[in-house]
């Protein structure tokens, strides 16, 4: 109950920001709250809270006439940045370090707070910090972690605080979970869905990968969050009144999940195909449990040859994949396969076809064969699902009548019993039909073996007109 009202609190603050005027917001608090005053006053905390933090939500840091801390870093657990207590260190980047922290007022909740590290005080690092920020509060999306606050510490430096996102990455979570293919089929399309929003806000992602999509649970169901919007870059518009150029040959993101038009210099050619590129890894690592490239020898090679296999080495299709690892005798793809419910053999079989197709797409190195959306790659993962002819694969009259017997299963079962009943009624009928005129041919020739005794008989006894009768009765018929 007390998540619930937590959540009730939160959703409602939100709502409040996007109010003009201090009226309106006041008329919705009195429309939404009523005669509870807790919930009012909760809300109304932390608005509080937010207007103390100097406009900084609205306000970008580059702008900011606060001098920048240079000091040893001091925080650490029991550390008390405004209204929160960092209580453990969760992530560390390279610009920035992430606490869990405690808030306690207005309301108490555990938060994600995330401070830019002393020294990284260029503008650049400052600006991209500042993009995260700005990125997270364009977003509303239950499967975007959500930005909550902002401000800068009493030395200057910025922090912004975000929905703390308890849980594993979506590998290890399926993978821990035993999920089956469809259960990881059904997460993967909530994630495209996620994604989908960010690029309609006009932001790509830049670095989607397994530990940038966190899976927490709500009410026993599993709720995949995408975090880390720390490189994300903006199609539409500006982030900062600061342009962000990317350094020369500098490579912005993870090479194991990286789009060929990622791996090029400058990276000054991206769009939101970028994002589905790595998606569609992301779909291949949870399928077969491997990426399409080889990581060891991604971190190995050097720059020009990163990107050379980036670009030009083709990934083999999931099935094939796995398929090899069944002929070299992996004892990896029998635990790839237990993780999934399955066995090797099975596995194969339900990824190749398809997923395979879906897959293969989505990892096109042109990406003008690629899907041209998330929402595309998600909804052809949801056609598979539901049994129907998908985009990626070439339309065939036999593939879609396929498609159409395992969407109406139960149709076709109820269908192909009323027509064996048919056909096995025609068949006793017409052997009933055929047995009936053997045994008629039958008496027939019985009939005239015994009419041609008795006419030889009538014979040897000069009995003409009997014999005559008797051979009449067994004349041909005309025709």
């Amino acid at each position: 109950m007390a998540n619930e009202r937590t959540r009730r609190i939160e959703g409602i603050y939100h709502q409040v920001l996007e109010k003009g005027t201090e009226q309106e917001r006041s008329a919705y608090l009195d429309s939404v709250c009523g005669d509870d005053s807790g919930l009012r006053a909760a809300v109304e905390g932390l608005l509080k809270a937010h207007d103390k933090a100097g406009g900084f939500l609205n306000t970008p840091i580059l702008e900011s006439n606060v001098p920048f801390d240079n000091s040893p870093l001091s925080e650490g657990p029991g550390t008390i940045i405004g209204p929160y207590k960092l209580l453990e260190k969760i992530g560390e980047g390279g610009m920035a370090v992430v606490y869990m922290a405690e808030q306690t007022e207005p309301i108490h909740r555990k938060v994600a707070l995330k401070i830019i590290k002393v020294g990284m005080d260029t503008k650049q690092v400052i600006a991209r910090f500042e993009a995260e920020r700005q990125v997270l509060a364009l977003m509303d999306h239950p499967h975007i972690a959500k930005v909550l606050d902002a401000g800068v510490t009493e030395g200057g430096r910025p922090y912004f605080v975000m929905e703390l996102v308890r849980g594993s990455s979506i590998t290890a979570y399926c993978d821990q979970h035993k999920f089956c293919t469809k259960e990881r089929l059904d997460l993967f399309v909530q994630v495209c869905n996620a994604v989908q929003h960010a690029h309609q806000k006009g932001i790509i992602h830049r670095d989607i990968k397994p530990s940038n999509v966190m899976v927490t649970q709500r009410d026993g169901a599993p709720i995949p969050k995408v975090i880390d919007f720390g490189i994300a870059k903006a199609t539409n518009q500006r982030l900062t009144e600061k342009t962000l150029f990317t350094r020369y040959a500098q490579i912005i993101g993870t090479p194991q999940y990286m789009s060929p038009e990622q791996a090029e210099f400058g990276q000054l050619d991206i769009d939101t195909r970028s994002d589905v590129y790595s998606l569609g890894i992301l779909l291949y690592e949870l399928l077969t449990g491997t990426t399409p490239l080889d990581a060891e020898k991604l971190r190995k090679a050097g720059y020009l040859a990163m990107q050379r296999i980036i670009c030009e080495e083709e990934p083999v299709k999931p099935s094939t994949k796995l398929s090899k690892l069944i002929d070299l005798g992996d004892d990896t793809l029998a635990d790839i396969a237990k993780q999934r419910c399955s066995t090797p053999e099975l596995l194969t079989k339900t990824v190749r076809g398809d997923l395979d197709w879906i897959v293969m797409k989505a990892l096109e190195k042109d990406r003008t064969h690629r899907y041209e959306t998330a929402n595309e790659l998600g909804m052809d993962v949801e056609h598979h699902l539901n049994n129907e002819p998908i985009l990626a694969r070439p339309p065939s009259t036999p593939y879609r009548f396929g498609k159409l017997v395992r969407r109406n299963r139960a149709v076709f079962v109820a269908v192909g019993a009323v027509a064996a009943v048919l056909v096995l009624g025609v068949i006793v009928s017409t052997w009933q039909a055929a047995r009936a005129k053997a045994k008629e041919l039958e008496m027939r020739q019985l009939a005239y073996a015994s009419d041609m005794s008795l006419a030889q008989q009538a014979l040897a006894m000069n009995d003409l007109g009997r014999a005559q009768r008797l051979l009449k009765a067994h004349r041909p018929e005309p025709g």
